[in-house]
């Protein structure tokens, strides 16, 4: 069993620098183009740790405040996007 989930990192990490390679053959960004971008990263993670508690949330309220917050972290989202085909 141990040796499955070996060899299942082992293939993950290479596809992960084989990704970095890949991402490598793009253009450079500007400082604020790769700030955006992390930022926008952040956004998503948060966006979707966000929608996996709404899933599970049963008291109205607390749904109520997830569904604000999703809807804060699209407009943000949304707002990022606006901001880095600008540059």
């Amino acid at each position: 069993m141990a040796r499955g989930w070996e060899s299942k990192s082992v293939e993950e990490q290479m596809d992960a620098a084989e990704t970095r390679k890949a991402a490598g053959a793009e253009p450079k960004l500007s400082e604020t183009q790769l700030r955006l971008q992390r930022e926008r990263e952040s956004i998503e993670l948060s966006r979707g740790r966000i929608l996996r508690e709404l899933e599970a949330a049963r008291h109205p309220r607390h749904r109520e405040q997830l569904s604000l917050a999703l809807s804060f972290l699209d407009e943000r989202l949304s707002k990022l996007q606006g901001e880095f085909e600008r540059l």
